[in-house]
């Protein structure tokens, strides 16, 4: 396969298929995390080219990630009401085209990253797509219904990678963006598999309401919920941030406890979808939360 097979596939209805391969609402949220967590290294502006290298390289390796998991569980997708319509279930790209397309996505994004940005960011970059892409995809996500649990790590990572491009280090403080990532994952994507739970079950993935049941799942995405709350307050005890986001995690989290209670109540599909949406809305508000409280300046009277 060569790369002007999948270069001459540009026709309007090829590039729109490319681009869903991308999962490109899941790689704006990445690329959104990523900037705060750019943006929260430094007192003031960071660097233009950490900015922009930094995004547009993090942002080509999630894609190459999400392309990748596309063609490996392409059977699976082809099996699932939600899926089955992807371009690979459905016949419109070939396997071949996806792999040379996912591998060049990978290629450009190390490149970028280790020659314009630093080799740390490169190769933390790189280890968080083996981990969705292979790890993930590949073992865990049929291997336990911990899956997600465990996984998390990799989806965890791009604030730490944003940081990591500004400072070329790991920053205590972008450990605290990580753990409230990965404690926000399974209340997130449980609420999704509450919802998609007879899709799972068709193909024998053992997502936890498949394998414990629905009431089983609803109390662990509390547990969490709670657990995420206390993380979620991290940032303001260890001084990273100040009163605003203190006041507004304390909403969000409040919200966030009121939807998963009315899961852990009824398990309809149409409160999963609920809890689901608003999970997403919880991250994209925390972390401008600790955007807009990391550049507020209270003048003197």
């Amino acid at each position: 396969m060569k790369v002007d097979q999948v270069l001459s596939e540009s026709s309007p209805q090829r590039w729109k298929q490319y681009l869903q391969l991308c999962k490109p609402k899941v790689v704006a949220l990445i690329c959104f995390t990523t900037l705060v967590g750019m943006l929260l290294a430094v007192p003031g502006v960071p660097p233009l080219n950490a900015l922009l290298y930094g995004n547009l390289g993090i942002a080509l390796s999630a894609a190459s990630a999400a392309a990748f998991n596309h063609y490996l569980d392409r059977n699976t997708d082809a099996n699932m009401n939600r899926t089955k319509a992807r371009p690979l279930p459905s016949g419109d790209l070939s396997t071949g085209n996806v792999i040379v397309f996912a591998s060049l996505l990978a290629v450009m994004s190390m490149i970028i990253l280790y020659f314009l940005v630093n080799a740390l960011t490169a190769v933390l970059t790189f280890c968080s797509l083996i981990g969705y892409a292979v790890i993930y995809t590949v073992y865990l996500k049929r291997a336990t219904p911990q899956n997600i649990v465990i996984g998390g790590a990799a989806g965890a990572a791009p604030p730490v990678l944003g940081w990591c491009a500004v400072t070329a280090t790991i920053d205590p403080h972008a450990l605290l963006l990580f753990a409230i990532i990965f404690i926000w994952t399974p209340p997130h994507f449980w609420a999704l598999a509450i919802a998609r739970r007879d899709d799972y079950a068709n193909v024998d993935i053992p997502m936890l309401p498949v394998t414990h049941g629905i009431e089983f799942t609803g109390l662990h995405v509390v547990y969490y919920t709670i657990l995420l709350c206390i993380v979620s307050l991290l940032p303001y005890l260890y001084g990273m941030s100040g009163i605003i986001y203190l006041l507004s995690v304390v909403i969000l989290d409040g919200l966030f406890l009121y939807y998963v209670m009315k899961l852990k109540r009824s398990a309809d599909n149409k409160i999963a979808m609920q809890t689901f949406g608003y999970s997403i809305s919880y991250l994209m508000l925390l972390f401008t939360a600790l955007l807009i409280d990391h550049y507020w300046i209270i003048r003197p009277i």
